[in-house]
């Protein structure tokens, strides 16, 4: 994520740059030392979020948010502040304020606060992919047509950059039979009534001996997923790809372990837990969604 700091006392904004770097929360993207020299900087960067002092000489903080929405700003704001005033603190909060950091600074806090900005902009960012996708996918063509279930998986899948490994087909099997109940439930049945669902679609083979073949063909088709996915935080964090797929289908702390490893050069083969059954979950929900439009 990228933050821009806003405060008149350097010591501040140094110690607050400090934090996001150690703790691998984001990067400073600008900072000033009052809203007057922020304003042209933050409008033309947009960061992810403003951490921006209360009181401030020219124009205070709650003046600067009024000016950076009127002009089209649309990021989260964070106020830095000594004020513990109900009344301050309730106007700040009415104007858009996400949450406060409260002078001296403290490292637990701003770490506390920041994670917490940070799942929010991520589940807006989600919430809103998933807006236009559905939009987008009444509006590709001028014919209502139709896409099949198989069709909606591999498109998900190749986003993730995973539809030609070997359990890719498992993936697509499994939703096409669970789209095919009759009563469709959020929660999916056990994983090993699963597998070996798919594999009695399939010719000529041993049930028990081909489940197991199943789950390590979707355990490696989904661990690629999160190489894949690693690969490009590191190159592009703002990849929509990663965007939406990373925090959605996996656990991000799972992605950014990856990611360390990518940047550090570690091997491919060091250990990441991989989630089967949330994977599968979340892709048949979005299946399910995508299906009904």
């Amino acid at each position: 994520m990228r933050y821009f700091i806003v405060d008149d006392d350097l010591a501040c904004r140094r110690m607050l740059e400090q934090v996001i770097k150690e703790e691998e929360l984001g990067y400073v993207s600008g900072e000033a030392e009052n809203g007057v020299k922020a304003l042209a900087p933050i409008l033309s960067t947009q960061p992810d979020v403003v951490l921006i002092d209360f009181l401030m000489p020219g124009l205070d903080g709650i003046e600067t948010m009024e000016q950076l929405k009127e002009q089209g700003f649309r990021g989260q704001f964070i106020m830095i502040s000594q004020i513990v005033n109900k009344e301050m603190v309730g106007e700040a909060y009415e104007k858009g304020v996400e949450f406060f950091i409260h002078k001296p600074i403290n490292r637990v806090e701003v770490r506390s606060i920041l994670l917490k900005t940070k799942d929010n902009y991520l589940l807006q960012q989600s919430l809103q992919t998933i807006r236009e996708s559905l939009a987008n996918i009444g509006a590709v063509t001028e014919r209502p047509i139709q896409q099949s279930v198989r069709d909606i998986v591999r498109s998900i899948l190749n986003d993730m950059g995973i539809i030609g490994e070997a359990g890719s087909d498992d993936i697509i099997a499994i939703m096409d039979l669970l789209m095919q109940q009759q009563e469709r439930t959020p929660q999916l049945p056990p994983l090993k009534a699963l597998y070996e669902a798919a594999a009695r679609g399939m010719a000529n083979v041993d049930i028990a001996k081909e489940s197991k073949a199943i789950e390590q063909r979707i355990r490696r088709t989904i661990l690629a997923a999160v190489n894949n996915l690693a690969s490009m935080g590191v190159v592009d964090y703002t990849s929509p790809q990663f965007e939406y797929y990373a925090p959605r289908y996996f656990d991000f702390q799972d992605i950014r372990l990856r990611m360390k490893q990518i940047e550090d050069d570690l091997p491919t083969s060091s250990r990441v837990k991989i989630n089967i059954k949330k994977f599968l979950q979340v892709l048949y929900i979005e299946t399910a969604e995508r299906y009904k439009k």
